[in-house]
């Protein structure tokens, strides 16, 4: 498969569908999953899609739609050219719905609508840090020495009385995500910063302050700010009232 940096192909998303479902033909199985054991981000599409099967086989006793078989036929000689045929009559609508989700997930992994999510950013600071607090920027109180592609993680501290406490940086769809952890009076807060083109805004109540849009939702059960500074997405989580969050959103 290709380099773990680049995303998938298309051909790699399908054999990854087909892994899932266990129809990958053998001789495609090794190779497969010597690529997946050495990637978390394939790891991580697997077992979405792994899910994604669970989800749907409740769907299994349904018909499949004509147009849609057609298309999983046609999908099917393209990818694996010379393969018999008879695969897709046999398969319910969940099986069908899986073995063209690999058109979906080259959309999901090019930035589409259907990309990254801000919940699944928000859900990151549910891990813990891996590494310690960045220190104070000597320029600028008001901030950290830690930035992703230019926008710099605030220093809470003076001016909150939160306290940077330690970082992580993980893989989200292919996308680096840096998390800053704070904490106050036995509070956590978790601000994350999303690298690449902002996430596409959450359907969430807005406001504006100084031209910038921020969002709150409720992800997990808990409070969360999502906005997005020099084009990148920004998202502030933890169990605070809103007013609270909104303020340490806005800082600086």
């Amino acid at each position: 498969m290709s380099d773990a940096a680049s995303q998938p192909s298309e051909r790699e998303l399908a054999d990854l569908c087909a892994l899932a479902d266990g129809t990958l033909p053998a001789d495609r199985r090794a190779a497969v999953e010597a690529a997946v054991a050495a990637s978390p981000e394939l790891q991580e599409l697997l077992e979405r899609q792994r899910r994604a099967l669970e989800a749907t086989r409740s769907l299994d006793r349904e018909p499949v739609p004509p147009s849609l078989q057609e298309a999983v036929e046609a999908k099917r000689r393209r990818l694996w050219p010379g393969r018999a045929g008879g695969v897709v009559p046999r398969l319910g609508l969940a099986g069908a719905l899986v073995a063209v989700v690999a058109v979906v997930a080259v959309l999901v992994l090019g930035g589409g609508p259907a990309g990254p999510t801000v919940a699944e950013a928000a859900e990151l600071a549910d891990r813990p840090a891996s590494g310690p607090a960045p220190a104070a920027s000597g320029r600028n109180d008001a901030q950290l020495a830690l930035d992703v592609e230019g926008v710099v993680f605030p220093d809470l501290l003076r001016r909150f009385g939160w306290r940077a406490i330690g970082v992580r940086r993980d893989r989200l769809d292919g996308r680096n995500a840096t998390t800053v952890f704070y904490e106050k009076a036995g509070r956590r807060i978790a601000y994350v910063i999303v690298a690449g083109d902002g996430l596409k805004r959450p359907d969430a109540p807005g406001s504006t302050y100084r031209d910038v849009t921020f969002h709150t939702l409720r992800v997990d059960g808990r409070l969360a700010v999502t906005w997005r500074r020099l084009g990148r997405t920004c998202v502030l989580v933890g169990a605070v009232p809103r007013d609270k969050l909104l303020a340490l959103a806005r800082y600086y």
